[in-house]
This record gives structure tokens, C-alpha cells and sequence, in this order.
């Protein structure tokens, strides 16, 4: 009976365990079904995901590692459940009794418990299928490589930027340049180079700002390029915000910002870029067209960069124009050549026409582009849409029309003409660009800071070492032709001429008629046409025509708008028509080193005469009288070097005197009774600009007043020259003696300045002065020159016993402070500049010529090399020189350069 109880007992518990397991078996139709059900919904799961990471793939985003792994883990089950659905089929089919019984209860058993399970892990993976974010930003790269071409010529300039790189000095670099120039091009070489060259930094971000600048973009490139998280960086709504999580960023980061194109000021901190200190150790390089924004945006280095040299520039042009173009003809390179130099280096002009010359394999048509270029060059192919539009950008970011008018009025100059500073604000004033003025001076100041403008635009450059004088690129040149031409729809509204025989052809098909501008430079030209229709001309301007002698009496006739009439510089014009007194709307009169002997009686007539300039006219005999007191709107005279007239100096002074808007005077003085009539005049001395001395022959000493030389509030320039007996120029100190006379209480005088704008000095064959003491009291002097002076030995005298007490004094009125150009030429008893040494802070050049005695100069370890470009000498005066020991030698041995002869 136990036997059976046991067996009894283990019945209910193997019923369980079968039962258990016969549910495999009978429930495998079932659940076959049910797992094809929900594979079916796995699978539209996994398209939808799929599709949802391909979109975000297709952003350059990548699927995150979860997501990821889910797909493969699909994509597994997905194979393993379709043999497990087709072996399950078979079982079905090969049941007895209509798919009840199972013929292999084992076989059968082992599906159905395989689906059971795959059911239910199907429906965990489908539970795990939804994802909220299916895929992140990719990690960007160090570095992004741009798109650029070959770079030519920039060597010298990226070494510049390469070096500023390395220097823990500088934090900001700005390149600064005009249009075309290449600046971009520079910018992404720097960029691209980090690419296959070892860098110290985290990150490397490119960033075109561009016009307007906008923060609020700059901030989403910084951002994209720091990989911030996007539900943080969503999170920051306003741009204080999003500047608070780029500066979090970059704190932990050394970093390189390249910012292409800015155009104004950027407030870095705006946008969250902390500034580069030695200790970051991070750069920012920008690029602009503007040297003002390179100092409003505190750069360290501005580094300029220039057009291309003669020998790049071809590089470049052949490369664009192909060798096969080059060697279709053997003429095509030397014409190639021609059209390589009308583009002057410039970069984008040269990559412009030398595609548009690919493969023009006809000479004659490279004549015709040669012609359009020095007449119409928009019309060339590309040069207006791809080259002055993109150049008129500069145009037209300058802050207002007047400054609009002054550049582009620069445009009636011939090609490479440098214009004097001084000489092209008068004419904006003639021409009334600068208003209405009442204060010549005040005008000058606005027009100077006109050219700094301009100039710091790059669309003027610098001419010389003084930087008095500036000139315009040939290709702005051409734009600035287009522009004034309401760009390009009026060609003859500004008409350039090197050729007088242009200009009858131009009357004859009445191009002048709408003409409004004209200058003329025909070297060869000696009769111009007898009259000239052009009833909207107001400005003419004449000059270097070296043959012309005079114009035909009626040349001005038919001019009834003219008010601005140049010809200078006409060096053989004897003679100025009469009928030039009918040309009454008349404000600039430029006459300057012609060889008029007399002046017609009829410019009498020009009552709204401004600006008469008769500079060098050496060979002026005769103003008539009451011509010049009769211009009475006259506001600027100029008689600088005019050396003939001296029997009537003293009566053109009075003239001048009664001129009630006088304000600015440059003459030549040549005899006592016209130094007289100056000395006595207060209005005179108000006025004088430039004052000449020239060979006043029985002068032994000249005696300057202190109160005549503070009321000389406006003199920039003073030269003395061919004075044979004058000996020394004194001071009077009103009540106090001579400057010289240092016995006196007149000592303490020295401590007095009254040459207070005197900015240059020439002195010249005056062969019996010792030396230029009196330049004590021109604090702000900037270049002096001194020549011929053949008893010279000294130019600042210390006759002082007392050196030590003198040097002090001397030394508080920071002598030679401001002096930037020193030359001394043929002065063979020199033997001293200054007996102690000077601080020259502003020293940029110094030249000395033929000055055997002078064996040393006022320099020491104090002494400024800052500033200082060169020192010019013979080589046998500079390796005699003493100094004071080897290591100031030393520093100033590298300035030296062999002197050679060079214009100013």
C-alpha cells in the first residue's frame, strides 16, 4: 500500500511538469501566429527608426551608441525568428488527427518552446524601440578644411602671421588690406595649413562676419564648432545667455578664432570670446578692408596686406591664363605681360582677366582688351560683375557723401599720380566738397582726416617715407572712373586724356557734352583745340604737357560752370588768356610752376575766386595791381618761391592785407621793406602757412620778435635760403634782449616755445651761419634740412659754462621731441648736431651727406630706436663715428644703409 500511495503522490506533480511543456506543443499555432504579429510591428518600429536616424545622418549627425545597438540587435532577431517561423510552419504541417497530434512530441516541444521565447523577447526589444533622441552632433574636427586655390606671392606676409602665431605677446592679429588683395585667401592657408602641421591648439574656428555683423550667428558657428549640447544650448534663449555658455567653453580651452571680413568693431565679450592673454595662450586672427577697425579692435599686430610684385603677379596671371593660351601665339606673351602690369599686382584683377583671357589665342583681341582697359574696362568680361562690384563694397561702407565725393573725385587724376596731401584738400575746397568755409583751416583739418580715412580704408595708399603724398591702385582707379559713371551707365561723365587728339575726336561726337570732370596729361601736346563745348564742366584739369606755350584765346569760352581750373606743372605755358577774367564761377586757380611772366589785369574779374596758387612760378614778373585786392571771396594765396616780383613784394603784401577773408598766405620774402611790411602786420603774421627766404642778400642778422612769432599761428614751414651774409637768426624777447644774450634774465627764456605748428625747416647755402640755436623754440618740428652751409659747426650752440645746468634745462624741453626726418648735406665744418645725447622718440630717417667733421651723433642707450627706418651715410663717415660704447653701436648699426640720392 505505501508502494502505491508514493506512486499516487507523484501523479498531480508529473502532471504539472507535462502539462507545463504540452503547452509548447499545443500552443504552438498560436503562438506562431503571435510572433508573426508582433515581428510585424517590430519590423514598422524599425523602419520608422531607421528612417528617422537616416534623416539625422543626413544632418551630419550620428546615431547614438543605444540606438545603435538596438537596430543590430533587430536586425539579429529578425533572422533568427524567420527560420524559427518557418520551421514552426513544417511542424504544423506534418501534425496528425487535422494538426492536433504531433508526430515528434519531442521535435515539437523544442518549437514551440523556441517561439515562446522569441514572443517574448520580440516584445521586450519592442518595448525598448522608443527613443526620444535617435542621434547626436558628430565630434567636429580640430580643424575644418576649406575650399581655397594655390596661394602666389604671400610668402613674406604669412611668415609675418606665422611668427605673431608663436609670439605669447600678441593675442590679436589684423590683416588689413583693400579688396582683391587676398586677405581671405591668407586666412584660410592659415586655417588649412593646421591640417597637416603639428598644433598646440584645443580648437580652430573659421567665422565669416561680414556686413552687418550679426552675434547671434557668429554665436551659432562658435557653437557648432564647440559641440555644446543641444538641449543646453536651446536652454539659452537670449544671446547674454548663449555668451555666458561659449565664454564656460573657451575658458577651459586654448583656442585660434579666425574672423573673416569684419567691417566694424566686434565686442568679443558680446559674444562670448574671452580675450587672449600670455596666459591662455589663445589667438584671434581677423581680416578687414579698414586699418581703423584693426585699432578698434585692439590688435597687437596689423600687419597690411599688399599687392603682388611684378614677378608674382605674372605667376599668377599665367597660371589663370593657361600655358596653352600663352603659346598659341608668340606676340600673346608680351601682350599677356602688358595686361599683367594694368593690373598692378592685385590679385583678384589678375585671376578676373586672366580667366576671361583663357583661351583668346588672337592677338588683336588682346590688343582690343589692352585698349578697354586704359578707356572702358568694365567692359571686358567679368571686370564689373566680379571685380568692381566686389571692390564697391569699400565705396559704399565710407560714412557719408562728402567723403563719397572727395574719393572719387580722385578718379580725374591720371593712373599712378601722386597727390600732394595738402594740394587735394584745397581742390575738394575749391570744388565745395568740405561746404561752406569760413575757416581755411579748420577745412584743411576736415580734409586731412578725409585722406586718413580713405587711406585707412585701402582705397588710398601712402606715397613716400613722410607720407605726404598719396595715390590710388590703378584697378580702384578704373572702379572709381565706373562708379562716378553711375556705374558704368554713363561713361563720359569724368574723362582722362593722355592724348590731346582724343579730345578733338570726343568734341567732334559731342562726348563732352555730358562730361563734368576732365583732365589732360599729353606730354607731347603743344595747341589744344580754339574752344571746347562743355556747358556742365566744372572741373579741368591741364597738367605736365611740357610743349604747350599758351591756349587759344576762346578755350574757355564755352565753359560756363567750371570752378576748378589745375594747370600746373605745364612748364613751358608763358602765357594765360585774358578771357580767363569771363570765367566767373571760378573758385580754385591752380597756376604753380608754369612760366607765366605776367598775369592778365582781367583776373581782376574773379569774384569767387578762393584758391589762387602760383608755387615756383619763378618766372613771374608782373601782378598788376588791385588784381589781387580785388579778389575778395580770396581765402588762400600762395606765392611760395615766386622770386621775380621782389621790387613789388611789399605792395602784394598790402594787397593781401586788404583782403577781407584772407586766412592763409605762403610767400617768398627777398628784401628788407617786404620783411618790414610783414613784421608790422598782425593779420599777416595770423596768415602766413609757409614763409620763404630767399636770397636776401644784405641780411646779416635775422631778428625775429617772440610776439611776431606767436601771433604766426599757422606757419608749417620755414626755409631760408641763398641768404650769403646771414649769419645768425636771433630771438627778440620783448623786454628781455636777445636769445642769444644768455647773460641776461633772458636765460629762462629758452624755456619759452613760440614756433608752435612750424613742422619744417630747410635751410640752405647760407655760408657764413654758425648754427640754428633758435629751433629750441620749435617744439613740434619734424623734419629739417640743412645743406650747404659751409661754416657750420654746430646745430643746437651750447655756449653755456655751466654744461651740466644747462644740459638739465635744456633737456626738460625734450629737444628734437618730435623730429622725425633729419637731413644735413655738404657741411663740412660740422662737427656737432647737440653736445649731449637726445631721446628722438619719433626719429624715423636720418641722412647725412658730405658732413666729413661730424664724428658723432647725439645717441645713446636712451636714445629711441622705435621708430627709427634707416640712417643713410657714407660708408667711411659711419665706420669713423665715435659713440659712447659698443653696445649703443651696436643697436643702431643695423638702421645704417649706404647713401645714395632719392626723392623726397
Amino acid at each position: 500500500m505505501e508502494f502505491l500511495s508514493a506512486i499516487l503522490g507523484l501523479v498531480p506533480c508529473l502532471y504539472d511538469y507535462t502539462s507545463k511543456h504540452t503547452v509548447y506543443i499545443r500552443d504552438l499555432k498560436k503562438n506562431l501566429q503571435a510572433l508573426s504579429k508582433e515581428m510585424n510591428a517590430l519590423n514598422n518600429l524599425y523602419e520608422d527608426v531607421k528612417a528617422r536616424v537616416e534623416r539625422e545622418e543626413q544632418r551630419q549627425m550620428m546615431r547614438t551608441n543605444q540606438v545603435g545597438g538596438w537596430i543590430r540587435e533587430v536586425e539579429d532577431m529578425v533572422k533568427e525568428v524567420e527560420g524559427i517561423l518557418q520551421r514552426g510552419d513544417q511542424e504544423i504541417q506534418k501534425r496528425c488527427l487535422q494538426g492536433c497530434c504531433p508526430r515528434n512530441c519531442r521535435s515539437s516541444y523544442k518549437i514551440g518552446k523556441e517561439v515562446s521565447e522569441k514572443l517574448v523577447a520580440v516584445s521586450d526589444i519592442i518595448g525598448k524601440g522608443h527613443f526620444d533622441v535617435v542621434a547626436e552632433m558628430l565630434p567636429r574636427p580640430l580643424i575644418d578644411e576649406l575650399p581655397m586655390e594655390e596661394t602666389v606671392g604671400s610668402e613674406l606676409t604669412y611668415d609675418k602671421i606665422s611668427m605673431c602665431l608663436k609670439d605669447p605677446q600678441v593675442g590679436i592679429i589684423g590683416l588689413y588690406g583693400m579688396g582683391g588683395v587676398g586677405k581671405t585667401t591668407l586666412l584660410k592657408k592659415i586655417n588649412n595649413d593646421f591640417l597637416t602641421t603639428s598644433s598646440d591648439f584645443d580648437v580652430v574656428i573659421w567665422v565669416v562676419v561680414s556686413k552687418p555683423s550679426d552675434v547671434g550667428k557668429i554665436q551659432q558657428v562658435i557653437w557648432n564648432k564647440l559641440q555644446i549640447p543641444l538641449d543646453i544650448w536651446e536652454n539659452r534663449r537670449s544671446k547674454e545667455e548663449k555668451a555666458v555658455e561659449i565664454l564656460r567653453v573657451l575658458k577651459t580651452k586654448k583656442f585660434l578664432v579666425l574672423m573673416d571680413d569684419i567691417w566694424e568693431r566686434l565686442d568679443l565679450l558680446e559674444i562670448g570670446i574671452p580675450l587672449p592673454d600670455a596666459q591662455n595662450k589663445s589667438k584671434i586672427v581677423f581680416t578687414t578692408r579698414s586699418q581703423d577697425v584693426c585699432y578698434r579692435m585692439k590688435a597687437q599686430k596689423k600687419i597690411e596686406v599688399t599687392c603682388l610684385l611684378p614677378k608674382a603677379a605674372w605667376t599668377l596671371f599665367q597660371k589663370e591664363v593657361g600655358e596653352e593660351t600663352l603659346k598659341a601665339h608668340p606676340h600673346i606673351p608680351r601682350l599677356a605681360m602688358t595686361v599683367t602690369r594694368e593690373c598692378n599686382g592685385l590679385p583678384l584683377a589678375l585671376v578676373t582677366l586672366g580667366r576671361a583671357m583663357a583661351g583668346e589665342n588672337d592677338p588683336s583681341n588682346w590688343d582690343k582688351v589692352i585698349q578697354d582697359l586704359t578707356k572702358f574696362p568694365a567692359e571686358i568680361s567679368g571686370m564689373e560683375d566680379e571685380l568692381f562690384h566686389r571692390l564697391k563694397v569699400s565705396y559704399d561702407r565710407l560714412s557719408d557723401d562728402v567723403i563719397k565725393s572727395c574719393f572719387t573725385f580722385c578718379s580725374v587724376f591720371s593712373k599712378d599720380w601722386e597727390h600732394s596731401n595738402d594740394r587735394l584738400v584745397e581742390l575738394w575746397i575749391g570744388e565745395g566738397f568740405l561746404g561752406e568755409v569760413h575757416d581755411i583751416h579748420e577745412a584743411r583739418n576736415q580734409g586731412h582726416k578725409i585722406i586718413k580715412r580713405l587711406k585707412h580704408a585701402c582705397l588710398l595708399e601712402s606715397c613716400g617715407s613722410r607720407e605726404i603724398r598719396v595715390r590710388m591702385h590703378d584697378v580702384i582707379h578704373d572702379m572709381t572712373l565706373w562708379l562716378y559713371g553711375e556705374c558704368g551707365k554713363k561713361k563720359n561723365k569724368i574723362l582722362v586724356y593722355n592724348d590731346v587728339s582724343r579730345l578733338e575726336e570726343a568734341q567732334e561726337i559731342q562726348e563732352l557734352e555730358e562730361t563734368e570732370k576732365m583732365s589732360v596729361w599729353d606730354r607731347n601736346v603743344q595747341m589744344f583745340p580754339e574752344t571746347m563745348l562743355c556747358p556742365n564742366l566744372k572741373t579741368l584739369i591741364v597738367m605736365t604737357c611740357n610743349k604747350l606755350i599758351k591756349f587759344p584765346s576762346g578755350f574757355f569760352q564755352f565753359m560756363p560752370l567750371i570752378r576748378v581750373l589745375n594747370l600746373s606743372d605745364n612748364n613751358n605755358l608763358v602765357e594765360l588768356p585774358s578771357e580767363i577774367g569771363k570765367v566767373v564761377t571760378l573758385r580754385y586757380l591752380n597756376l604753380s610752376h608754369t612760366k607765366i611772366r605776367e598775369l592778365p589785369i582781367e583776373l581782376k574779374n574773379l569774384k569767387n575766386l578762393m584758391i589762387l596758387l602760383m608755387n615756383g612760378m619763378i618766372s613771374l614778373q608782373v601782378i598788376p595791381q588791385g588784381v589781387i585786392s580785388s579778389l575778395t571771396s580770396l581765402k588762400l594765396f600762395d606765392l611760395y618761391g615766386g622770386v621775380k616780383i621782389s621790387g613789388v613784394a611789399e605792395t602784394l603784401l598790402e594787397e593781401l592785407e586788404s583782403l577781407k577773408n584772407i586766412s592763409e598766405i605762403s610767400i617768398t620774402i627777398s628784401n628788407a621793406l617786404s620783411f618790414n611790411k610783414l613784421k608790422n602786420s598782425h593779420k599777416l603774421q595770423r596768415c602766413i602757412s609757409h614763409l620763404l627766404i630767399y636770397r636776401w642778400l644784405d641780411v646779416i642778422s635775422l631778428e625775429l620778435s617772440s610776439s611776431m612769432l606767436k601771433r604766426m599761428e599757422h606757419m608749417e614751414r620755414l626755409c631760408i635760403y641763398r641768404c650769403n651774409n646771414l649769419k645768425d637768426v636771433k630771438i627778440e624777447m620783448q623786454g628781455q634782449g636777445t636769445q642769444n644774450d644768455l647773460t641776461l634774465p633772458n636765460k629762462m627764456s629758452l624755456r619759452e616755445k613760440y614756433f608752435l605748428t612750424l613742422s619744417e625747416i630747410n635751410v640752405g647755402d647760407c655760408h657764413y651761419l654758425l648754427d640754428l640755436t633758435w629751433l629750441l623754440h620749435a617744439p613740434c618740428l619734424e623734419l629739417l634740412h640743412v645743406r650747404d652751409c659751409k661754416s657750420m659747426e654746430e646745430v643746437i650752440c651750447d655756449e653755456d659754462e655751466d654744461e651740466d645746468e644747462m644740459y638739465e634745462m635744456k633737456g626738460k624741453r625734450d629737444i628734437f621731441s618730435r623730429i622725425k626726418h633729419l637731413r644735413l648735406q655738404n657741411l663740412p665744418r660740422l662737427k656737432s648736431i647737440y653736445r649731449h645725447p637726445l631721446l628722438f622718440p619719433s626719429l624715423e630717417t636720418v641722412k647725412v651727406c658730405k658732413c666729413n667733421s661730424l664724428r658723432s651723433l647725439p645717441f645713446d642707450s636712451n636714445t629711441s630706436i622705435n621708430n627709427l627706418r634707416k640712417i643713410k651715410g657714407e660708408t667711411s663717415w659711419w665706420n669713423q663715428l665715435e659713440w659712447s660704447d659698443e653696445t649703443v653701436k651696436d643697436s643702431f648699426a643695423p638702421y645704417f644703409k649706404i647713401y645714395e640720392a632719392e626723392e623726397n
